[in-house]
């Protein structure tokens, strides 16, 4: 079968149980979707439920399994190390990362690495620590407001975060200083240097859809070159274009919030003629899970869940569509970072309805597939499952 259209809908963090190395990662009993439906007291996802969500995970309160799923239904374990956007969104696109990407959790960022940000920015920093976005802001923003100092940050992932008010620093000088500290982190093996403007007076303040991704380029091809190099059109929407530096896109466009980025995924389908269109939904991470916010979680999962249908009906039989997620972030732990877990693998095609795919050993196995889909050149890891779904059709 040769695909016409493939997307790629990463619903950012929708974890769906702990990986088997979930240990490694004190990550154990961990499960993002199953205990937001409990949190809630049941989760209200039709079009999810139809496709088969609850059978891929059946502790889903409010989402059981059905007798026939019209999707094709599964689960992936990430082969790379770490539990990142940056190494998820790789891992899915075709290339697995060894090595987990620095970080600096526990220490903060080196004094080396802070005094040549200082010298090389123009800028003075406070904070130096891990912390949640949304609580540092609170925390530091008033002596931000006061000596203009911006505000440096970390987390359990690879990230160096600055957040600024736009009455200190506005949205370009965040990024041009954003931009001397990625020159600056490659040196320290840093995944992402992150922008996190914010705005609101003290006690108020609330962070904008003006962050942007600063990321290292990736390591190796990914499926986004392939598919351009063979002239297809490639479209990123959301922060696809900031995790890939830009590389293998025709197209990019950036999102505020869901919703939008839902609704510039069907523009995206109905401007594609052939070729892969690949989109980043960052609310329920950003929002929600770093934010231990269950209820917003299942808030967030249902505006997902409301545009399949619209999704779907801008696609042919000969169209691909998976949704999927980069990692966990589980907002019921009592932690703000994310998790190792299983994500979900949901798949929509004219064969795929209840074909049950398993629990598979790499996210590449999506990029394996839109790959045997285009055509081209097979990725190292990966093993497709096209001809699970084109079997089945036959």
């Amino acid at each position: 079968m040769d695909i016409r259209r493939a997307v790629i809908i990463v619903m950012d963090s929708c974890g769906v149980g702990e990986a088997p190395d979930a240990a490694e990662y004190g990550d154990v009993g961990s499960d993002t979707i199953g205990h937001v439906s409990e949190a809630v007291g049941g989760l209200h996802l039709p079009n999810f439920q139809a496709a088969g969500l609850g059978n891929l995970h059946p502790a889903i309160l409010g989402v059981p399994p059905v007798e026939n799923p019209n999707m094709a239904v599964g689960r992936l374990r990430e082969k790379s190390g770490g539990k990142d956007s940056t190494t998820g969104h790789w891992e899915i696109a075709g290339l697995v990362t060894e090595h987990p990407h620095a970080t600096f959790t526990d220490t903060g960022f080196p004094a080396e690495l802070v005094e040549r940000l200082e010298a090389e920015s123009g800028h003075k920093f406070i904070g130096n620590y891990a912390a949640s976005g949304t609580v540092i802001i609170d925390e530091l923003g008033p002596e931000h407001l006061e000596t203009g100092a911006l505000i440096l940050y970390t987390s359990a992932d690879s990230v160096l975060q600055i957040a600024a008010h736009d009455r200190v620093a506005d949205v370009a000088e965040l990024h041009r200083v954003c931009r001397v500290a990625r020159d600056i982190a490659d040196d320290y093996g840093l995944g992402r240097v992150i922008a996190r403007p914010f705005i609101g007076e003290i006690g108020e303040f609330s962070r904008t859809y003006d962050r942007k991704d600063f990321a290292m380029p990736p390591h190796g091809l990914t499926i986004l070159d392939k598919a351009m190099e063979a002239g297809l059109r490639t479209y990123g929407v959301g922060k696809i274009e900031d995790l890939f530096v830009g590389r293998g896109l025709t197209d990019a466009v950036h999102t505020e919030g869901d919703r939008d980025g839902l609704e510039r995924t069907i523009a995206a389908i109905n401007e594609v003629d052939r070729g892969l269109v690949f989109t980043n939904l960052v609310d329920l991470d950003m929002r929600y899970g770093h934010r231990e916010d269950p209820e917003g979680y299942a808030a967030g999962l249902a505006v997902i869940d409301e545009f399949v249908p619209q999704l779907i009906d801008a696609l042919t039989p000969l169209d691909l569509i998976i949704f999927t997620a980069d990692h966990g972030n589980d907002p019921t732990d009592g932690d703000t970072d994310h998790t190792r877990e299983y994500v979900p693998l949901m798949v929509w095609s004219g064969g795929a309805a209840g074909v049950a795919l398993g629990a598979r050993e790499q996210y590449s196995d999506i990029a394996a597939t839109v790959a045997d889909g285009f055509d081209l050149e097979p990725f190292p890891v990966g093993t497709s499952f096209l001809h699970n779904i084109t079997d089945h059709h036959s």
